[in-house]
């Protein structure tokens, strides 16, 4: 089992926002979306939870083709096309869980 975090470091007015479309997005799985209370302003943190790197392999490549889940709202599916628009930076971090 492992989590990937994604961390996100919005443009100001962004984090609400860019965290309500990763909530609605295609994400699969345990995962959660969660907003600074403390630290560095305008952080956003996505956690998934995985059985495997593989799985996370395989949601990487879905993610490069362009695959969406088809649960997704289209309307979130079009707002996530500008999500880059609403970072400045960001980094990943994968843990295994023992």
């Amino acid at each position: 089992m492992i989590i990937v975090r994604e961390i996100f470091t919005c443009k100001p007015g962004m984090a609400s926002k860019f965290a309500k479309i990763m909530k609605g997005s295609f994400m699969k799985g345990k995962s959660r979306v969660m907003t600074d209370l403390t630290g560095n302003y305008n952080t956003v943190v996505v956690e998934s939870e995985m059985d495997s790197l593989a799985d996370f392999d395989k949601m990487m490549e879905d993610y490069k083709s362009g695959k969406m889940d088809q649960d997704v709202d289209p309307e979130v599916a079009k707002q996530w096309e500008h999500y880059t628009d609403m970072y400045m930076t960001g980094r990943r971090e994968i843990y295994q869980i023992w």
